[in-house]
């Protein structure tokens, strides 16, 4: 069963499905998180300072937080390891407010929380950021949707908005691993991740070779079955097994594999040779 509401496509199967990973991301966070505050608690013992716990204070840690989740996130697409977990939340070919929910089931066992512990060793205490980190993750639900076509410019201009985040979620070669911003669009255009959503391009949503299941248990685990299984195929090569992990999604040993890079690589070069012929007619 397929819906449209104002320009948002619905399905079944995929809401449903999306829905359950949500309830199962809250289940393991909540069984596993503990794991993640006691190492976080072992940096604060750590700290250099102490952030008082003020309004002002939480604007401060707020925005800072949303800078570190811009390098948590980029790192989950730029890095097969943290991929692997990251994978589920991109599995969907619809994009809408279920999609949001849609999230993985690994906890802290990828270790990518670490890259928050700099500011609880500058003093921001594991609970200020995490209570900081969920009004983040509050303002990113709304944007996951086809409904809202363009907000203001100035709005644009700086925040995160569904228009960025449909290019994020796209598999088209021109979108690819662009606008990894929570709240705040800015990092993106500080750090040259940055594109615009075109209309003369749609977003195609999904990953760049659809997973075709409704599983949710395979859909939060199959980013590491294919990561072990490639692994064992590799045989005894822990030297192998540690360049997958660093290297992005798709890299293969022997340079066959296509990553992001190499597919936009591979667009471009069709768009100039499509160029060049039209000039010749």
């Amino acid at each position: 069963m397929r819906s449209k509401r104002v320009r948002g496509r619905y399905e079944t199967k995929d809401a449903i499905t999306s829905v359950s990973l949500g309830i199962g991301n809250l289940i393991v966070d909540t069984v596993t998180g503990f794991l993640a505050i006691a190492a976080l608690l072992v940096v604060w013992e750590y700290r250099v300072f102490e952030l008082p716990v003020t309004w002002w204070s939480f604007i401060i840690v707020f925005v800072v937080t949303d800078f570190v989740y811009y390098w948590k996130h980029r790192f989950g697409h730029r890095m097969r390891w943290f991929w692997m977990s990251h994978v589920t939340h991109h599995s969907s070919q619809h994009y809408n407010l279920t999609t949001a929910l849609r999230q993985p089931w690994l906890g802290p066992f990828t270790g990518l929380f670490v890259i928050g512990a700099p500011l609880i060793f500058l003093g921001v205490h594991p609970a200020f950021m995490a209570f900081a980190m969920s009004f983040n993750l509050v303002y990113q639900y709304w944007i996951h949707t086809e409904a809202i076509d363009k907000m203001p410019k100035w709005f644009e201009a700086i925040m995160n908005t569904p228009s960025h985040h449909r290019v994020h979620h796209a598999t088209n070669p021109r979108y690819l691993d662009m606008n990894y911003a929570g709240v705040f669009i800015i990092w993106d255009k500080m750090f040259g991740t940055f594109t615009p959503e075109l209309k003369s391009d749609p977003c195609v949503y999904g990953l760049v070779k659809n997973v075709e299941s409704y599983n949710p248990l395979y859909l939060a685990y199959h980013g590491v079955m294919e990561f072990v299984s490639d692994c064992i195929t590799d045989g005894l090569r822990p030297d192998r097994w540690v360049r997958r992990m660093f290297n992005p999604p798709g890299w293969q040993p022997d340079g066959s594999g296509s990553t992001s890079e190499t597919l936009k690589q591979e667009w471009l070069n069709a768009q100039t040779e499509d160029a060049d012929l039209s000039k010749l007619v």
